[in-house]
Protein backbone atom coordinates (compact mmCIF):
# COMPACT_ATOMS: atom_id res chain seq x y z
CA UNK A 1 0.00 0.00 0.00
CA UNK A 2 1.21 3.20 -1.19
CA UNK A 3 -1.05 5.60 1.03
CA UNK A 4 -1.87 7.30 -2.24
CA UNK A 5 -5.51 7.81 -2.24
CA UNK A 6 -7.04 7.86 -6.25
CA UNK A 7 -9.50 11.04 -6.86
CA UNK A 8 -13.03 9.71 -6.70
CA UNK A 9 -13.96 12.04 -9.48
CA UNK A 10 -10.73 11.71 -11.86
CA UNK A 11 -10.72 10.28 -15.12
CA UNK A 12 -9.78 6.39 -13.52
CA UNK A 13 -10.03 3.12 -15.31
CA UNK A 14 -13.24 1.98 -17.06
CA UNK A 15 -11.16 -1.70 -16.97
CA UNK A 16 -11.24 -1.57 -13.89
CA UNK A 17 -14.78 -2.09 -13.41
CA UNK A 18 -16.43 -5.55 -12.71
CA UNK A 19 -20.04 -4.53 -14.22
CA UNK A 20 -20.75 -2.70 -18.21
CA UNK A 21 -22.43 0.48 -18.42
CA UNK A 22 -25.99 -0.61 -18.79
CA UNK A 23 -25.66 -2.34 -15.38
CA UNK A 24 -24.29 1.07 -13.34
CA UNK A 25 -27.49 2.81 -15.13
CA UNK A 26 -30.39 -0.14 -14.13
CA UNK A 27 -28.93 -0.25 -10.49
CA UNK A 28 -27.92 3.29 -10.11
CA UNK A 29 -31.94 3.78 -11.34
CA UNK A 30 -33.72 1.89 -8.61
CA UNK A 31 -33.02 5.72 -6.83
CA UNK A 32 -36.20 7.86 -7.88
CA UNK A 33 -34.98 11.51 -8.39
CA UNK A 34 -36.89 14.73 -9.02
CA UNK A 35 -36.28 16.37 -12.61
CA UNK A 36 -35.17 19.58 -12.78
CA UNK A 37 -34.30 22.31 -15.88
CA UNK A 38 -31.52 24.83 -15.49
CA UNK A 39 -32.09 27.47 -17.06
CA UNK A 40 -30.36 30.93 -18.45
CA UNK A 41 -30.36 33.86 -20.29
CA UNK A 42 -27.18 35.46 -22.44
CA UNK A 43 -26.25 38.61 -23.04
CA UNK A 44 -28.64 38.86 -26.14
CA UNK A 45 -32.05 38.13 -23.94
CA UNK A 46 -32.33 34.71 -25.43
CA UNK A 47 -32.97 31.82 -22.83
CA UNK A 48 -31.65 28.98 -22.68
CA UNK A 49 -31.52 25.49 -20.68
CA UNK A 50 -31.55 21.79 -20.02
CA UNK A 51 -32.95 19.31 -18.49
CA UNK A 52 -31.60 17.99 -15.04
CA UNK A 53 -32.09 14.78 -12.46
CA UNK A 54 -29.06 15.06 -10.52
CA UNK A 55 -29.67 17.71 -8.54
CA UNK A 56 -29.20 18.28 -4.62
CA UNK A 57 -29.27 20.37 -2.06
CA UNK A 58 -25.34 20.88 -0.59
CA UNK A 59 -25.16 23.36 2.18
CA UNK A 60 -27.12 25.47 4.05
CA UNK A 61 -24.15 28.01 5.41
CA UNK A 62 -23.43 29.49 2.53
CA UNK A 63 -26.81 28.36 0.70
CA UNK A 64 -24.94 25.96 -2.01
CA UNK A 65 -27.32 23.50 -4.60
CA UNK A 66 -25.32 21.34 -7.29
CA UNK A 67 -26.13 19.16 -10.54
CA UNK A 68 -24.17 17.50 -13.16
CA UNK A 69 -24.27 18.21 -16.59
CA UNK A 70 -22.88 15.98 -19.41
CA UNK A 71 -19.60 17.47 -21.21
CA UNK A 72 -21.27 17.05 -24.30
CA UNK A 73 -23.93 19.26 -23.69
CA UNK A 74 -24.30 22.42 -26.09
CA UNK A 75 -26.29 23.98 -23.44
CA UNK A 76 -24.68 24.06 -20.36
CA UNK A 77 -21.57 26.09 -21.89
CA UNK A 78 -23.59 28.88 -22.64
CA UNK A 79 -25.35 29.06 -19.19
CA UNK A 80 -21.44 28.71 -17.69
CA UNK A 81 -20.29 31.66 -19.61
CA UNK A 82 -22.99 33.73 -18.44
CA UNK A 83 -22.45 32.75 -14.44
CA UNK A 84 -26.50 32.78 -12.99
CA UNK A 85 -29.10 30.55 -13.82
CA UNK A 86 -32.32 29.12 -11.94
CA UNK A 87 -33.17 25.21 -11.28
CA UNK A 88 -36.80 24.58 -11.67
CA UNK A 89 -38.11 22.44 -10.18
CA UNK A 90 -40.75 20.73 -12.78
CA UNK A 91 -44.23 19.50 -11.71
CA UNK A 92 -46.07 16.39 -12.34
CA UNK A 93 -47.34 17.39 -15.34
CA UNK A 94 -44.27 18.51 -17.20
CA UNK A 95 -43.25 15.34 -18.39
CA UNK A 96 -43.06 16.87 -22.15
CA UNK A 97 -41.05 19.70 -21.22
CA UNK A 98 -38.43 17.81 -19.65
CA UNK A 99 -37.84 15.63 -22.95
CA UNK A 100 -37.67 19.15 -25.23
CA UNK A 101 -35.32 20.07 -22.98
CA UNK A 102 -33.33 16.53 -23.14
CA UNK A 103 -33.72 17.11 -26.96
CA UNK A 104 -30.04 18.30 -28.61
CA UNK A 105 -31.03 21.13 -30.72
CA UNK A 106 -34.56 21.90 -30.03
CA UNK A 107 -36.27 24.94 -29.41
CA UNK A 108 -36.37 24.59 -26.25
CA UNK A 109 -38.39 27.83 -25.22
CA UNK A 110 -41.15 28.28 -28.60
CA UNK A 111 -43.92 27.13 -26.47
CA UNK A 112 -43.03 27.78 -22.90
CA UNK A 113 -44.23 30.23 -20.71
CA UNK A 114 -41.70 32.14 -18.60
CA UNK A 115 -40.79 35.22 -16.45
CA UNK A 116 -37.58 36.39 -15.57
CA UNK A 117 -35.88 35.55 -12.03
CA UNK A 118 -36.39 38.86 -10.11
CA UNK A 119 -32.36 38.04 -8.79
CA UNK A 120 -30.58 37.27 -12.18
CA UNK A 121 -32.95 37.49 -14.77
CA UNK A 122 -32.82 33.60 -15.87
CA UNK A 123 -35.93 32.04 -16.58
CA UNK A 124 -38.91 31.04 -13.78
CA UNK A 125 -40.72 28.56 -15.71
CA UNK A 126 -44.74 28.36 -16.07
CA UNK A 127 -46.04 25.43 -14.07
CA UNK A 128 -43.01 25.30 -12.20
CA UNK A 129 -43.42 23.68 -8.40
CA UNK A 130 -40.26 25.56 -6.91
CA UNK A 131 -37.10 28.03 -8.22
CA UNK A 132 -33.96 28.02 -7.09
CA UNK A 133 -32.00 31.01 -8.71
CA UNK A 134 -28.46 30.83 -8.44
CA UNK A 135 -24.60 31.87 -9.23
CA UNK A 136 -21.65 29.54 -10.57
CA UNK A 137 -19.60 28.88 -7.96
CA UNK A 138 -17.54 25.87 -8.73
CA UNK A 139 -16.94 23.30 -11.62
CA UNK A 140 -15.60 19.86 -11.16
CA UNK A 141 -14.64 17.29 -13.36
CA UNK A 142 -16.51 14.12 -12.86
CA UNK A 143 -15.62 11.75 -15.36
CA UNK A 144 -17.89 11.85 -18.49
CA UNK A 145 -19.83 15.32 -16.44
CA UNK A 146 -18.98 18.27 -14.78
CA UNK A 147 -20.25 18.51 -11.20
CA UNK A 148 -21.57 22.06 -10.90
CA UNK A 149 -21.65 23.75 -7.58
CA UNK A 150 -24.23 27.19 -7.47
CA UNK A 151 -24.62 29.61 -4.75
CA UNK A 152 -28.06 30.45 -4.01
CA UNK A 153 -29.17 34.11 -4.28
CA UNK A 154 -33.34 34.24 -4.05
CA UNK A 155 -35.42 31.08 -4.14
CA UNK A 156 -38.86 30.41 -3.78
CA UNK A 157 -42.21 27.82 -3.82
CA UNK A 158 -44.44 28.49 -7.11
CA UNK A 159 -47.13 25.94 -7.23
CA UNK A 160 -48.31 23.21 -4.38
CA UNK A 161 -48.35 20.49 -6.61
CA UNK A 162 -46.87 17.31 -7.14
CA UNK A 163 -43.65 16.70 -8.61
CA UNK A 164 -41.97 14.95 -11.21
CA UNK A 165 -40.49 11.59 -10.98
CA UNK A 166 -37.74 9.74 -13.06
CA UNK A 167 -37.57 5.77 -12.02
CA UNK A 168 -35.54 3.33 -13.63
CA UNK A 169 -35.73 5.21 -16.86
CA UNK A 170 -38.09 6.31 -16.85
CA UNK A 171 -41.08 8.97 -15.94
CA UNK A 172 -43.68 8.57 -12.74
CA UNK A 173 -45.51 10.61 -10.30
CA UNK A 174 -45.49 10.80 -6.85
CA UNK A 175 -48.44 9.95 -4.49
CA UNK A 176 -47.99 10.96 -1.09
Amino acid sequence: MTGAVEDPLGPGDAGDATFDQARFRSVLGHYATGVTIVAGIDDGATPMGLSVNSFTSVSLDPPLIAFCAAKGSSTWPRIRQVGTFTVNVLAEHQEELSRVFATRGADKFARVGWWPSPASGAPLIDGALAWVDCTLEAEYEAGDHVLVVGRVNDLDVADDGRPLIFYRGGYGRFEP
